[in-house]
C-alpha cells in the first residue's frame, strides 16, 4: 500500500508497506537511485511488516534537496515515526546500508536490529573504489566498450537507462543473468539523480577521513547481521573493520552472490535473515 510521508520541511517522500508483523524498515542504495528492494520485501513479508521508501530526490518521492547525510538521516525518521512506530529493525544496502548505520548510530534508541547488506564498510585507510573500477571493467567483458562510449558522452535518457544497465549487469556474478536483472532492475525507470550521488558520496569520503565512526561502532549496543556476497566486485575486506568494531555483530557470506545476494541466493538470504529476525522473539 502505497503511502506518502512528509518530512518536517516538507517534502513529499514516496513509501509503501505490505505484512504484518514487527516493521521492517527498507534503505536502498545509490546514492540517486529510487527504491529496488521490492523482492527482498517479497521474501520478507510473511516475517514482518516491512516498509520501502524513495529517498529525498529520487523516484517517486520530490526531487528536491538538500542532498546531506544529516537530511537523509532525518527523512529516514520520519518514515519511521509515520509507518514504523517506535523502534523498528533497519535494512540497508550498499549506499542505504551505510544510511541505516548511520541512523543506527545517531538514533540508537529507535533500532531494535540493523541489517547490513552488501555495504562498504568504515575504513578511511584503504579505499575500495579503485578495486571495484577494476573489477567493474573486467567484469563487463564484451560490454566495456560500450559502457565507455556511453559515459563519455551527454546522454539522451534511453541511453542513460542503457548505462545504468551495463554498469548493474555487473554487480551479478552470473553476466548473463546480470544483464537480465539489471533490466527488471531498470523497470520501470525512473532516472537517475546525478546531483544527489555527487554530494552524497563527497560527504560520504569526508565523514569515513574525519569522523571517528569506528569508536561510535564500538558504543553501538544493539544486535547487527552483516550479509554480502564473496563474488561482489567490491572488495569485502572494506567490510572487516565494521564487523570487528561492532560488539554484537554477526556476518553471513552467501555463496555465489555478488551485490544484490537476494537474486542470486534468494534462499539463503531469507534464511540468514528469518533466522536474525526470528532471534529477535
Amino acid at each position: 500500500m502505497a503511502v506518502v510521508v512528509r518530512t518536517e520541511d516538507g517534502c513529499r517522500l514516496w513509501a509503501d508497506q505490505a505484512g504484518a508483523g514487527s516493521p521492517l524498515v527498507l534503505c536502498h542504495g545509490g546514492p540517486g537511485m529510487w527504491d529496488y528492494l521490492d523482492p527482498v520485501a517479497r521474501l520478507l513479508d510473511e516475517h514482518a511488516r516491512v516498509v520501502r521508501w524513495d529517498q529525498r530526490g529520487c523516484g517517486r518521492s520530490e526531487r528536491r534537496g538538500p542532498y546531506t547525510v544529516a537530511r537523509f538521516v532525518a527523512d529516514l525518521d520520519a518514515v519511521r515515526e509515520r509507518l514504523a512506530g517506535p523502534r523498528t529493525v533497519l535494512l540497508g544496502h550498499s549506499w542505504g546500508a551505510h544510511l541505516a548505520l548511520r541512523y543506527a548510530l545517531d538514533h540508537p534508541e529507535r533500532v531494535s536490529h540493523l541489517i547490513y547488506v552488501s555495504g562498504t564498510g568504515i575504513d578511511a585507510d584503504r579505499g575500495w573504489h579503485p578495486h571495484y573500477e577494476r573489477n567493474l571493467r573486467r567484469r563487463l567483458g564484451a560490454r566495456l566498450d560500450r559502457w565507455e562510449a556511453l559515459g563519455a558522452r551527454d546522454r539522451t535518457p534511453a541511453e542513460e537507462r542503457e548505462w545504468a544497465v551495463l554498469q548493474w549487469s555487473a554487480d551479478f556474478a552470473d553476466p548473463d543473468a546480470g544483464l537480465r536483472h539489471a533490466e527488471e532492475m531498470a523497470t520501470p525507470w525512473l532516472g537517475l539523480n546525478r546531483d544527489c550521488n555527487r554530494a552524497i558520496n563527497a560527504e560520504v569520503k569526508r565523514e569515513l577521513r574525519e569522523a571517528d565512526l569506528t569508536a561510535r561502532c564500538r558504543a553501538l549496543d544493539l544486535p547487527v547481521l552483516i550479509v554480502d556476497g564473496p563474488e561482489d566486485i567490491r572488495p569485502r575486506w572494506g567490510v572487516d573493520s565494521l564487523h570487528q568494531a561492532l560488539p554484537n555483530c554477526s556476518r553471513v557470506s552467501l555463496a555465489g552472490s555478488d551485490h544484490l545476494p537476494w537474486a542470486e541466493n534468494p534462499h539463503d538470504f531469507r534464511r540468514a535473515v528469518t533466522t536474525f529476525l526470528d532471534a529477535m522473539a
